[in-house]
């Protein structure tokens, strides 16, 4: 699935609802729905560039960590199975 909006233009969005434009507008503007501006808002409120890419950054390696150990678990199942079997 392709984003749309990048971290950079998501925070630069919030920013412009943080100095006051209406979010009405502001949903307008960027043409997004009020649920994606207020999970956005959940994510990454507060948020700077460089944080948001750390965060992005982080998400990735846990995803990544997240694979090797499910690949590991279940390396150690199969050696199990075969350990149990009876030659």
């Amino acid at each position: 699935m392709k984003k749309r909006h990048t971290e950079e233009q998501i925070i630069g969005i919030l920013n412009e609802a943080q100095a006051g434009m209406p979010v009405a507008d502001l949903l307008r503007k960027h043409n997004i729905a009020q649920g994606t501006f207020y999970r956005w808002k959940a994510k990454f409120g507060g948020m700077d560039v460089s944080e948001a890419r750390r965060l992005k950054a982080l998400e990735e390696e846990n995803s990544r960590l997240k694979r090797l150990v499910a690949d590991q678990a279940l390396d150690i199942q199969i050696l199990r199975d075969i350990n149990s079997k009876n030659w």
